[in-house]
């Protein structure tokens, strides 16, 4: 889920100095517009010790009018507060109409620590998010504005910024005993982070991820995606109706990097490596079905990717290694009159396998944040939603003990044209390429910003996406299949009581 927020994105002291000017001004504009329709507005800041929740913070209050901000950071209840229910202290703080609060950790930090701590189960930690749920629900219903930002350090970069802090005599004392205790206890965090943003990113108050390490970045990241969900809620005539750029949602300027851009699309095999790799893992993808289906667990295989990326012939493969009477391939497209009668899951839910069978997905229930949120088939809040519907629907999958390997496999536009190209000169291929296919192409940015926002918010730790460099067909098939057998030899493992439960397969 973190992965997108990992990538190293920085703006040059330059371009920054160039984009504030007209920034600042029209988050002023804005700023004016919400309180003359008297909507108020909760910019909530949560995420990793030392991301730069505190300087954003901060920096929204130099460049906007503090006379209508008000800024609240949440710690341990004080004696007054402690006396009161839980939420009193939050109601008591929120904005009057026409004003915006910023508000640092709040209703998320308990949750998150005492999960973090191992003080709640799993289900003490999902009845507070429940109820966090609500609370927002209410605060929308009510004609609220809710921005949250989980701003986002890996483990080796949050390091660095506490000893760069510590170095520095006037900033030594940002770092503290707590810090480095949290530090060490990343993974623990890290999980109860994952958790949080898969439970409450909903359609009404969605999460946005920023990689904080570069402080250009983060800022200029968080104050065009506010300004963004503000004219959003503020419809401009000039734009779309639906104030949703063509059903990209927020795509701003200060995000040229996406995950898919940092995959490195040289990596290839050789012929012969292929062929004996091949022969090797499709033995073992044999015996361990064999053993999966003797223990009676299931797998499910979703792929995704650019049309022509190479999906079908890692299918393919993959199944060759299988008897015909334990798996089914189902060739996802667009839904049929029944289908569109139902809720959109409800034709992947018919397709689950029986206990032992694999279910391979030729393109997935994904296509409602895909193809629908680009081609404006899902209207934004159907398409926002569905992150949290679907990751819900995958935790059922895999707390069922289901094994659930996902991939997108990716491909240059180049290499996408010239196998396009290809296709149009075979007879037995020419049926693959469509007029829609070439039109696809002109959507190319805006499915790659939608894929990027995909993965930010379905890549969990019990599902993880993995991302398969596609220019090299020989590579592709093998990553695939070698990731699908590490997952089901790790899932053996655990049923058999050999290995704890890890994250095999995540990319």
């Amino acid at each position: 889920m973190f992965e997108t927020a990992e990538l190293g994105q920085k703006i040059s002291k330059e371009d920054y100095k160039k984009r504030v000017p007209t920034l600042r001004e029209e988050l002023l504009e804005a700023q004016t517009r919400l309180r003359e329709a008297g909507i108020p507005v909760v910019v909530l800041f949560s995420g990793v010790d030392g991301a730069g929740k505190g300087a954003t913070a901060n920096l929204l209050n130099e460049w906007m009018d503090p006379h209508f901000l008000v800024t609240r950071a949440f710690g341990k209840p004080s004696e007054e507060e402690a006396e009161r229910p839980e939420y009193w202290r939050f109601w008591r703080d929120l904005p009057a109409k026409g004003n915006i609060g910023i508000f640092l950790s709040a209703w998320y930090s308990n949750p998150l620590l005492s999960r973090a701590y191992g003080e709640t189960t799993v289900g003490q930690f999902d009845q507070q998010l429940d109820r966090v749920n609500a609370f927002e629900k209410t605060l929308v219903d009510g004609g609220m504005l809710v921005v949250k930002f989980w701003m986002h350090l890996g483990k080796d970069a949050q390091e660095k910024r506490f000893k760069r802090l510590e170095k520095n005599k006037l900033n030594k004392w940002r770092v503290t005993d707590k810090d480095w205790q949290h530090w060490r206890m990343y993974a623990d965090f890290h999980a109860a982070s994952e958790h949080i943003i898969m439970r409450t990113s909903t359609g009404e108050a969605p999460w946005t991820i920023v990689e904080g390490e570069d402080e250009r970045f983060r800022s200029l990241k968080v104050c065009e995606v506010l300004l963004d969900e503000i004219k959003r809620r503020l419809p401009d005539p000039s734009t779309p109706e639906n104030g949703d750029r063509d059903g990209q949602g927020p795509v701003t300027a200060v995000s040229p990097v996406t995950v898919l851009s940092t995959l490195d699309m040289s990596k290839k095999l050789s012929d012969a490596t292929y062929s004996s790799r091949l022969k090797a893992l499709q033995s073992r993808r044999n015996k361990l079905h064999r053993e999966a289906r003797e223990q009676k667990i299931s797998s499910i295989v979703v792929f995704e990717g650019w049309d022509a990326a190479g999906k079908g012939g890692a299918i393919r493969r993959m199944v060759a290694a299988l008897d015909a009477r334990d798996y089914q391939v189902i060739p996802i497209s667009a839904p049929n009159d029944e289908e569109r009668a139902h809720h959109y899951l409800w034709r992947f839910w018919r397709h689950l396998s029986r206990a032992g069978r694999v279910t391979v997905f030729d393109r997935s229930w994904y296509g409602r944040v895909l193809v629908e949120r680009v081609e404006g088939f899902a209207s934004e809040k159907e398409w926002r939603r569905a992150y949290s519907e679907i990751n819900d629907f995958e935790q059922q999958l895999v707390d069922h003990g289901t094994v659930l390997s996902k991939f997108w496999v990716h491909i240059s536009r180049d290499e996408q044209e010239a196998r396009f190209k290809a296709r149009a000169e075979v007879p037995y291929k020419r049926w693959k390429l469509t007029d829609e296919d070439w039109r696809n192409r002109e959507s190319w940015d805006r499915y790659e910003i939608a894929v990027n926002d995909m993965i930010e918010r379905t890549s969990t730790l019990t599902a993880p996406w993995n991302l398969i460099e596609g220019n090299d067909k020989k590579f592709s098939r093998i990553r695939v299949l070698e990731t699908v057998c590490n997952n089901i030899e790790e899932r053996l493992r655990r049923e058999n009581g050999d290995a704890p439960k890890g994250e095999a397969g995540k990319q």
